[in-house]
């Protein structure tokens, strides 16, 4: 009995002609007491042979396979590795900076104003709002130092990254007095990696050559190479989290507020994913 239980808890629901997505232990009691050739058994038992058999088929993780391992390599060695070289290159005058958006962050206003913890209460947060609009952040890390620099736009287009990158990205490198700027990107459309290339050119030109842009770009689906993600859920998690302001001039001021806030105690994203762990994740492709 117990061996068909887990047998059953360790296929689809779907598969056995149940209309859900994971088995709970009430709905896997449900079906053996269904089943004519199982006899009735309670939910709290089949938890207790599911928790022996360390089963737990109502979580579920998500996971990409990588498509092409040999071009995903060829792609993803390159930016570990200049992650690892990051402060060297600063020193020489190289300054490497991972760049994205962060879009849809809604302001919604609470219909009650969050209340702080109290003695054997934590925080609350009214469920009720009205949402006041929403906006995009465009930011960079700075890899070699942590610091971080944004800003929010009302859409996500190329001309708002762009924005970013001539009035945040190149006076600071100017700033730095840097020679060179190493861009980490994704592949996303708001990128358009053939106008970059050209507006890059031009802005090269532009500075008379005394600071140059250069992409590297991750291989496809693969964001969480990109540091800045780490610091987007750094900033969902402290402040974003939970949500209240009472207008979208408000969020891009607490927005702002937090990023200086941040840059008073920022440091190096600790980085331990290496080219070596790459290759052991992608040996048994290769």
């Amino acid at each position: 009995m117990r061996a068909q239980a887990t047998a059953i808890a360790c296929s689809l629901p779907q598969r056995k002609e149940v209309p859900l997505a994971r088995w709970s232990r009430s709905e896997l009691a449900r079906f053996v007491a269904a089943s004519p050739e199982l006899p009735a058994v309670s939910a709290s038992t089949i938890g207790c042979w599911l928790k022996a058999e360390r089963l737990r088929p109502w979580r579920y993780h998500a996971w990409q396979h990588i498509q092409n391992p040999q071009l995903f390599l060829q792609r993803a060695s390159p930016v570990l590795r200049l992650y690892e070289q990051a402060s060297a290159l600063l020193r020489e005058g190289t300054w490497l900076v991972c760049v994205d958006e962060k879009t849809s962050i809604q302001a919604r206003e609470a219909e009650q104003a969050p209340q702080a913890a109290i003695a054997g209460h934590v925080a609350q947060q009214s469920p009720r709002y009205h949402c006041r609009g929403m906006r995009h952040l465009m930011a960079g890390l700075s890899v070699a130092d942590g610091l971080v620099f944004g800003q929010c736009s009302t859409r996500k287009r190329f001309v708002d990254f762009r924005v970013l990158l001539q009035e945040v990205l190149i006076p600071q490198a100017q700033r730095r007095k840097v020679q060179k700027v190493i861009l980490i990107l994704d592949n996303g459309p708001t990128h358009a990696p053939k106008q970059l290339a050209r507006w890059l050119e031009e802005q090269t030109i532009a500075l008379h050559d005394e600071l140059t842009l250069e992409v590297m770009w991750l291989p496809v689906n693969a964001s969480w190479l990109d540091q800045i993600e780490v610091w987007f859920s750094i900033l969902q998690r402290k402040l974003l989290q939970p949500n209240h302001f009472l207008s979208t001039d408000a969020l891009e001021q607490a927005i702002s507020d937090f990023i200086a806030y941040y840059n008073q105690t920022a440091k190096p994203i600790k980085w331990s994913y290496t080219i070596e762990k790459l290759e052991r994740k992608l040996g048994a492709h290769l």
